[in-house]
């Protein structure tokens, strides 16, 4: 009887010794790892005050009606440059919104002899303050402008002048991209109309209407 139990305990022994053995020998369950996907990077903010400068090319017509002239033009064209802010409002992630004011120098400057009379016209400076609004395709930016313009308007004729500050309206288009988080450029068009100026000018009336046509290519820091 002892013989029997001193063999049972043996065999026992011996299962349990082969047991983690067996168990490796089994089929082990696939193990499945989860992996999550990078974080997407996060998309261009266009919201915010930024400040900059812009440098392009103007093309003036000045439109004067006379009784002795008749109707006749003066165009010239020449560098503009100057300096522009604004505020950008991101309505949804594609849509912004905003204001712009800006100030820009040119030499605009063309004299014209017709039927006697030497007429000169000139303009130094303008001026737009502009809503914009865009669509954003992240780092890229195509918008549009419109807005009040202001322009000095000089003329000369019969050994008298006249200058004057003539209110208008501007409307444009462009496009934007950022350089760096901080860093924009852009390219854009702007067509200008000041509507008609009345000159009293040596005994003479003179009626003359000015528009401008602009490509500026800028630079903007966005804080």
């Amino acid at each position: 009887m002892k013989r029997l139990a001193a063999a049972g305990f043996a065999a026992a022994a011996a299962l349990a010794a082969s047991g983690p053995a067996f168990a490796a020998d089994l089929p082990q369950p696939v193990q499945s790892y989860t992996y999550a996907d990078p974080a997407p990077a996060g998309r261009f903010d266009w919201s915010g005050f930024y400040f900059g400068g812009h440098l392009g090319w103007n093309w003036s017509d000045f439109r004067t009606t006379n009784a002795v002239t008749g109707r006749f033009n003066t165009r010239d064209n020449g560098v503009t440059g100057g300096v522009h802010a604004g505020y950008n409002y991101m309505v949804s992630p594609n849509f912004l919104v905003g204001a712009e004011a800006d100030f820009s120098l040119s030499a605009i400057d063309k004299s014209r002899t017709v039927a006697g009379v030497n007429y000169k016209t000139s303009s130094d400076w303008n001026s737009t303050v502009r809503a914009r609004a865009g669509w954003a395709f992240d780092r890229f930016l195509v918008f549009g402008t419109g807005g009040l313009a202001i322009a000095d308007v000089d003329v000369r004729a019969n050994g008298a002048s006249k200058s004057v500050a003539r209110i208008g309206w501007t409307l444009g288009a462009g496009v934007e991209g950022a350089v760096t988080e901080n860093i924009t450029a852009r390219l854009e068009y702007q067509y200008q109309d000041y509507g008609t100026t009345k000159f009293g000018l040596g005994g003479q009336t003179y009626r003359t209407r000015l528009d401008n046509n602009q490509v500026r290519f800028g630079v903007s820091y966005k804080f």
